[in-house]
């Protein structure tokens, strides 16, 4: 059952109206996060006051992760680009080539480019980190591929929210696509987990799921199927931590489908993106302009 959990505080770091949402740990060991309506990217070094580093008002930052050039790079899906910020807060932003593609999520590969998926376009699109872009198309449409992350077996793996379906793209960009078995189940957010498997949420279902590299699926009902979850990420310590959007909640998964969930001290505070932070806590960005820090117990 959800309970509250005395190991999770929150730290002030933006405007309530700018919307933090997603969140990563960085190459200089602060946490960089997106301010989605506020048009910027935050920094924070716990213990220390946030800075923001402004980017045009309607750019929509997205999802941002480390790059394997040790800047951060993040998805523009307002403003239809891909944008890099060193830890100094220099920032180039680059164009796909297809026009008003929505680029959403972002994640480093093993080829040493970052791969990107476009809400707009059903592409899944590659970025090398001089700036060369390639796009693929994906056999569907309306797919509405959300999140991406590398997989254990060198291919890059992403969610198709309005497909119902985890996808597979190689780096030569063949694409197998894996339905689930819920219907309209709704998968945004995916990672690795710690166990050769792929996790993601299923935030219209109120479900987790676990996909192998081979394509077989399970899926874990949440005690609180209203509770929306949004993004989920391996924890380091054989666990995976995901946020329940609708529930105000953060929980905690086992390999084996144990479920815990904790509620958040501060009412009504739409928690979206989650990481592994700096200090060995899992940090949540919540929409209402903070970041919670949650404390293993």
């Amino acid at each position: 059952m959800p309970h509250a959990d005395k190991t999770i505080e929150t730290h002030l770091v933006a405007d309530p109206d700018s919307g933090p949402y997603a969140i990563t740990t960085g190459p200089d060991g602060a946490l960089w996060y997106t301010l989605v309506r506020g048009g910027a990217i935050g920094r924070l070094v716990p213990g220390e006051q946030p800075t923001s580093h402004a980017l045009a008002p309607d750019s929509g930052p997205t999802v941002i992760v480390t790059g394997p050039d040790d800047a951060l790079w993040f998805t523009e899906y307002q403003a239809h680009r891909i944008g890099r910020i060193t830890v100094d807060g220099e920032v180039t932003e680059f164009t796909p080539p297809t026009p008003e593609c929505g680029p959403y999520g972002i994640a480093p590969g093993h080829d040493g480019a970052l791969w990107f998926t476009e809400i707009n376009a059903d592409r899944i699109g590659r970025i090398t980190t001089d700036g060369e872009i390639t796009e693929f198309p994906l056999p569907l449409t309306g797919a509405f591929p959300s999140a991406i992350t590398a997989g254990p077996d060198g291919a890059m793996w992403f969610t198709l929210n309005q497909a119902n379906a985890i996808g597979r793209i190689t780096a030569d960009g063949t694409v197998t696509v894996h339905p689930l078995p819920t219907d309209a189940a709704g998968p945004v957010g995916l990672c690795a987990g710690p166990d050769d498997a792929l996790w993601f949420v299923e935030i219209a279902a109120g479900q987790l799921g676990r996909i192998t590299t081979g394509g077989e699926v399970t899926e874990f009902p949440l005690p609180d199927r209203a509770s929306r979850p949004h993004a989920i990420v391996a924890d380091g310590h054989g666990a995976l931590w995901f946020t329940e959007w609708g529930a105000n909640r953060v929980g905690v998964i086992t390999t084996d489908g144990s479920i815990e969930s904790h509620a958040l001290p501060e009412p009504h505070a739409e928690p979206h993106g989650i990481t592994l932070g700096p200090d060995g806590a899992l940090w949540v960005a919540l929409e209402t302009g903070a970041l919670a820090r949650v404390t293993r117990t």
